[in-house]
């Protein structure tokens, strides 16, 4: 689904990723394992078109990357960003509108993810209401409103509650379940040990 050929990426002369190479199988839960600073999230973000790459080539299907690829990609950055002043289907309608789905598509998508992430009974609520692991659920939800076959997950499971990261660990058993190709990193080997199919270290 992935390949990644000689990946290059420098910032103000530091080179962040010198030479990676990557395949990721259509349907894989693969893990990405570094250290904080190894050049995970710049990877991440390359892929999913919000930086450019000093060199190298990223394949979805076989084909060179590009904007047509972004539509099959959901991305839940490291440090995400919520709007608190909106209520949690307010939330979810508003990144479903940038993505042209129509009111009633719209409606369905979101019942059916808020159910997926265990957040129905709170779609009501304003966002700056939930926890930390409630908004990072959410996060998740936003980023399959446009039903990507990719996802891309940069840390979801930092600062949460091992409770809580039970709870993710089950929701992403659903997306493999239904499909999806999913990149998810960590810097901690043995917690990806346990939910991925594949494990790629940098």
């Amino acid at each position: 689904m992935i390949e990644i050929r000689h990946l290059y990426k420098a910032f103000d002369n530091h080179m962040v990723l010198r030479n990676l190479n990557m395949k990721i199988n259509e349907g894989a839960v693969y893990g990405f394992v570094g250290p904080n600073g190894a050049g995970k999230t710049t990877t991440m973000r390359i892929i999913a078109g919000l930086l450019k790459a000093d060199g190298g080539q990223i394949l979805i299907d076989g084909e060179d990357i590009d904007a047509r690829h972004k539509e099959l990609i959901g991305y839940m950055p490291d440090f995400f960003g919520v709007y608190d002043r909106l209520r949690v289907k307010e939330y979810m309608a508003f990144f479903a509108s940038i993505y042209g789905l129509d009111k009633e598509e719209t409606e369905k998508k979101i019942r059916q993810l808020l159910e997926l992430v265990r957040l129905t009974e709170k779609k009501e609520a304003y966002v700056d209401s939930l926890s930390r692991g409630m908004k990072q659920r959410l996060c998740l939800a936003r980023a399959l409103i446009h039903d990507p076959q990719i996802l891309i997950l940069d840390e979801p499971t930092s600062g949460l509650d091992p409770r809580t990261r039970v709870e993710f660990k089950e929701i992403l058993e659903d997306l493999k379940f239904a499909g999806k190709t999913i990149l998810i990193s960590s810097h901690v080997l043995s917690e990806l040990s346990e939910m991925c199919t594949d494990i790629g270290i940098i």
